[in-house]
């Protein structure tokens, strides 16, 4: 694991992610214990104990960003983004579970299992958070024009690099609403393209119909290898001080990239 994020073979998840998915199995396999212990056949079909408290969770999420899933309804339901407010799943599948067992040994058993997945989320979590690190050096940047990009221009500056190819479909996904917010951000969002030429990408752009903004070209492919081991997409938030205070791999939502361009804008 390296910046929280555990890399399987070709596939890498944020370490946060996966505590998420272990404890939703630790849950549900110590609700069919405790049915079978309890005598309760009703508990055996509490996975749906599970699926209110990951809708309360996402709801919350939702409600709190409505300004950024305003721009597009199909992104509430984009859950392999992430964006939940765990504190609100886990006291709406208590209430769940309550309402359902209404009391007896399996009730108290069941929000007990519930009480230590939230405390081994709520600790795990902040101790898998990794602390901020320097942001390496940036590669040699050509714009679409084909002329350098200044690096030093940045110095001294919070600014977002975000790496990307056309073939890559979650990069394709997330780039219309990249480019809107590298158009419209007061901090300079660069959208690296890795490995691909300026004829190609410009006439990706023509044929979507979406300007490329923010768009400049890693020729080597060095940027994707610095910041995730040459995992795309990968979104790096960096502060002023030029150290990287979040880094987010895979598709990222306009919401959440909305909230880490307000932590290093502060």
């Amino acid at each position: 694991m390296t910046d929280g994020i555990v890399h399987l073979g070709p596939i890498a998840m944020a370490a946060d992610r996966l505590l998420a998915v272990v404890l939703m199995l630790v849950f549900l396999f110590a609700m069919d214990r405790i049915a079978v212990r309890s005598g309760r056949t009703d508990a055996k079909a509490l996975g749906a104990t599970l699926l209110v408290g990951i809708i309360a969770a996402r709801a919350a999420y939702v409600a709190k960003h409505w300004s950024a899933f305003s721009y597009d309804y199909f992104d509430i339901i984009a859950i392999w983004q992430g964006g939940f407010v765990a504190w609100a799943g886990f006291v709406a599948a208590a209430l769940f579970l309550g309402w359902r067992l209404r009391k007896g040994r399996a009730l108290v058993m069941g929000e007990a299992a519930l009480a230590f997945c939230a405390l081994v989320w709520f600790a795990g979590a902040a101790a898998l958070k990794p602390a901020p690190y320097p942001m390496p050096e940036l590669p040699a940047l050509t714009t679409l024009e084909g002329e350098a990009f200044d690096a030093a221009s940045l110095e001294g500056r919070p600014y977002v690099v975000n790496v990307w190819a056309i073939w890559c479909a979650p990069c394709l996904r997330e780039l219309p609403m990249l480019t809107e917010e590298a158009a419209r951000s007061d901090i300079p969002v660069l959208l690296v393209n890795q490995r691909e030429d300026a004829d190609s990408i410009t006439l990706y752009f023509e044929e979507s119909g979406f300007l490329p903004s923010g768009v400049v070209l890693d020729e080597q492919g060095a940027l994707s290898r610095m910041l995730g081991n040459g995992t795309i997409p990968t979104t790096a938030f960096v502060d002023a001080s030029g150290e990287v205070v979040t880094k987010h791999v895979g598709e990222i939502s306009r919401a959440a990239f909305r909230d880490e361009v307000a932590k290093i804008s502060d």
